[in-house]
């Protein structure tokens, strides 16, 4: 079973299934796992317990380029706030450059929670393009003007992001289903990853006639095996309802989290405007604070931890391995198109 898309000539892999960057948690070996599957494996922007965002990424790079042969990506987070996001952008092309394995298999760079400009404008970034690289670079688009401005950019693809997603959102809270036909009407000529509320056969079929190329999954690979999230993280996800996550205002911008008491007191603001006046009062301890939240729930606290998950949820009802999501999904998928196909007289 393989579904052939302009996404996956593009970036070489076997089926149309992406991992959605999930930092600041450890992913190495969902990579592995994912991309060993015929999927894309994707690094996330790791800084925890205080270690250097630089120095985990390389060694995440490395193992997984020891561990599969196969493409695979990484995410960095570009938001204002994120301080380590330009020296990221420069120093991971030329780490990249350096290392002729890890040049033919990382394909994908996925930027969020920020600006789309700030690592194709790297001059490192544009040194490995020239190099000969076959690396993409894709941003995250959560609303229909900043998928414009992607575009304004010079991307090579979008990651278009409903706000059933976990994680970073716009403020607009568009769904998935409405904001991916927006994009297609507006940039037909994109290529596009479907991202936000998609874990199964049926989703990845919609995605694909509304005109994307692949989906990007979260919560259905958090709830997998091979991840390296906690026992009690996954263990959230199969009797979960889909109304059992929460939009609330992290440190980067809204957020969606699982409702637990962490989330339940967290606080809410409606506009950019009201984020940038609130970012103006915040000093590096209460960012280092809001940190400490996720490496908690790392460690397993899902009380008192910042616990990201999209309403997803509610149609994952068991963890499996890494193959077994990817093969149900592309089968299933396979029979949905079909079907669809079978209405055309």
């Amino acid at each position: 079973m393989v579904i052939k898309t302009r996404i996956t000539e593009m970036l070489g892999i076997k089926q149309p299934i992406i991992a959605a960057p999930m930092g600041p948690f450890y992913t190495k070996e969902l990579a592995v796992a994912v991309s060993e599957a015929g999927g894309l494996g994707v690094l996330s922007h790791t800084n925890l317990f205080g270690k250097s965002s630089m120095e985990e990424m390389k060694k995440d790079m490395e193992y997984v380029i020891e561990h599969t042969d196969k493409p695979f990506g990484f995410n960095i987070r570009t938001a204002r706030l994120q301080l380590d996001a330009p020296g990221l952008c420069r120093g991971i092309p030329r780490f990249i450059m350096d290392n002729p394995k890890l040049k033919e298999q990382c394909v994908y760079a996925i930027t969020s929670a920020g600006s789309s400009k700030t690592l194709p404008h790297s001059k490192s970034y544009q040194k490995l393009k020239e190099s000969g690289s076959n690396i993409k670079h894709f941003h995250v688009a959560p609303a229909l003007w900043l998928a414009d401005k992607c575009v304004a950019s010079g991307v090579d693809g979008m990651v278009v992001t409903g706000g059933e997603g976990g994680g970073h959102q716009s403020y607009e809270k568009i769904s998935s289903l409405v904001l991916l036909q927006q994009v297609m009407r507006r940039h037909p000529d994109i290529p596009v990853v479907a991202c936000g509320g998609f874990a199964s056969g049926e989703g990845l079929a919609s995605a694909l006639a509304i005109g994307a190329g692949a989906i990007a999954m979260g919560s259905r690979f958090i709830a997998s095996k091979e991840s390296e999230f906690h026992e009690k993280y996954k263990n959230i996800v199969p009797p979960a309802k889909a109304s059992d996550t929460i939009w609330v205002t992290g440190v980067l911008g809204p957020i969606r989290l699982w409702q637990n008491n962490y989330s339940l007191h967290h606080g809410v603001v409606t506009s950019k405007d009201e984020k940038m006046a609130l970012e103006a009062q915040i000093t590096p301890q209460m960012a280092m604070e809001d940190q400490k939240h996720y490496e908690m729930t790392y460690d397993g606290d899902i009380e008192d931890g910042a616990v990201l998950l999209g309403q997803s949820i509610g149609v994952i009802d068991s963890i499996d391995t890494v193959q077994e999501i990817i093969n149900e999904i592309v089968r299933d998928a396979e029979k949905r198109l079909r079907e669809a196909n079978s209405y055309i007289i």
